[in-house]
């Protein structure tokens, strides 16, 4: 990573850890406060990532772990009503890099995609659908709500990606680093009984 591309991923981590912001709108908004160009070459995520982690070891060490503790329980909460759509955890509050600022990102991989969103409307559960990239850039619809989180007593965002069935089988290939790019529920359950006795 060159020197401006490094510079780039510190104030984009800085954004991301206390804004909130998505990684690749961080990106952008650091090139701007930057002053450089639009042909800055952007980190990769996986710079952004290991910039975040640094972020947060120097500056958030003694909130995020709690922060990141709240989080899992919330999700693996939304993951227990999904059950039957097949619910994956993923971005930061999977990979662990998650504070207060962060939302929760859940793929639901549905025999129907409409089933997801009927049963939201059928309990009530108030959300705003949008179309977004998925996981193979191809778009998917997007259900987003909010969630009270008691621990945190903040509103955190929850956003539904529902993807087709078929795709499950891609969604549990390594990334390039190796690790499991998303959580199923066994997995996610594991996590927060290991958070509840450390």
């Amino acid at each position: 990573m060159d020197n401006a591309s490094a510079e780039i991923a510190a104030v984009a981590a800085r954004l991301v850890v206390d804004d909130g912001l998505e990684w690749g709108a961080a990106k952008r908004r650091a090139v701007q406060q930057l002053g450089l160009g639009s042909r800055a070459r952007l980190p990769g995520n996986d710079e952004l990532e290991d910039a975040v982690r640094e972020h947060i070891a120097i500056f958030c060490a003694d909130t995020q772990p709690r922060e990141l503790a709240a989080l899992r329980r919330l999700a693996l909460t939304w993951m227990e009503r999904l059950e039957s759509f097949r619910p994956y955890l993923a971005g930061a509050v999977w990979h662990g890099t998650a504070t207060r600022r962060s939302d929760i990102y859940l793929q639901l991989f549905c025999d129907d995609p409409k089933s997801a969103e009927i049963m939201l409307i059928d309990r009530g559960v108030r959300y705003a659908p949008s179309t977004v990239p998925g996981f193979r850039g191809d778009p998917v619809e997007a259900l987003s709500l909010q969630s009270r989180c008691s621990d945190l007593d903040e509103t955190i965002g929850v956003h539904l990606l529902v993807h087709d069935l078929g795709e499950l089988r891609g969604a549990l290939k390594p990334d390039a680093r190796g690790r499991t790019p998303r959580g199923s529920l066994e997995a996610v359950r594991k996590l927060v009984a290991q958070e509840a006795t450390a």
